[in-house]
């Protein structure tokens, strides 16, 4: 059994979590005042918007939390960790988003029969600062929104919220100038559904990680055919490769020996290196078989996830 360990692509990095840190207490503080605001100035758009940043309060501690699990160490219990935990977190984040979602639509629909009368002064304030807010929010984590799923969660929560806060602005504006008071639930509709289509994206990014499916720049067929390829190698199969979670990819297959005489160590490092500057596939397990044995005659796991722990 050959092992190696890697720089973990999942460590979050010190940066990642400070600017975690400060979008959630931005987050909080606007979100006592937009809620204030809204009841005052009776603005479905501001109640909306302040109901989705209670949202984004639990899911950006969500983020934060999982930030913290993901870099405990494994134990005989988990073997891979705890890297799962920023995919359901992710989830979450996505059932969140669609709560709150239709939440603003059953609160529009009775606001197109029943339009109330809106200060749209106020709300106009209270949404500007809103904005601003938000904007500074998703400045944070625009820089850290590809380093996982769960980041990216937080990044749609921050993001669909400065949306939310612009749509208030554009509704506050209609009532102050044109005095349709219609505005504010049509706003609200339309950002519904821009949160709706962000959490479609979310979930269905953390379900198919779930799932184990593979990844989508992974061209499983090519994969195959290119390990094919590799001297010595006569076939392949059982072919899987599958996300641990975000940047992590992992592989396993069988290989059958073509007969000739070729070093098994050689082998594996074609495929090891294939493996990852071909398809970004960071943890590798490969079975040789040789092509006359009934057995399997060699293991090797290129995944040793305790050395990358102690290596930290």
């Amino acid at each position: 059994m050959e092992h190696h360990g890697h720089h973990h692509p999942q460590a979050y990095s010190r940066n990642a979590r400070g600017r975690l840190k400060r979008a959630l207490a931005v987050t909080v503080i606007f979100l006592v005042a937009e809620f204030v605001g809204a009841l005052y100035s009776n603005s479905l758009a501001l109640l909306a918007d302040s109901g989705h940043m209670l949202t984004d309060v639990a899911a950006l501690s969500l983020s934060l939390a999982a930030t913290w699990f993901s870099t405990r160490r494994t134990t005989p219990q988990k073997t891979f960790g705890f890297y799962r935990v920023e995919i359901l977190a992710a989830l979450m984040n996505g059932v969140f988003l669609i709560l709150i979602a239709l939440y603003i639509f059953y609160q529009a629909w009775g606001r197109l029969n029943n339009p109330p009368e809106i200060k749209a002064g106020w709300m106009l304030i209270v949404a500007l600062v809103g904005l601003l807010a938000n904007i500074s929010s998703v400045y944070m984590l625009f820089g850290s929104r590809k380093e996982s799923l769960n980041l990216r969660g937080a990044f749609f929560h921050v993001l669909s919220d400065a949306i939310g806060s612009l749509g208030a602005v554009i509704a506050s504006l209609a009532i102050l100038f044109g005095g349709y008071q219609i505005a504010d639930p049509i706003i609200s509709a339309i950002v519904g559904i821009l949160i709706l289509f962000s959490s479609w994206i979310l979930i269905r990014d953390a379900v198919d990680i779930l799932l184990e499916g593979t990844p989508a720049h992974v061209n499983i067929v090519s994969l195959q055919k290119q390990l094919n390829e590799i001297p010595g190698v006569g076939s392949v199969h059982d072919l899987h490769v599958w996300t641990l979670t975000s940047g992590v990819l992992a592989m396993s297959c069988h290989l059958v020996m073509s007969g000739e005489s070729f070093n098994h160590g050689t082998v594996l490092a074609k495929v090891k290196t294939l493996a990852h500057e071909g398809f970004e596939i960071n943890h590798t397990t490969v079975q040789i078989e040789d092509v006359n044995a009934t057995e399997p005659i060699l293991d090797s796991c290129d995944c040793n996830l305790g050395a990358w722990h102690s290596a930290r």
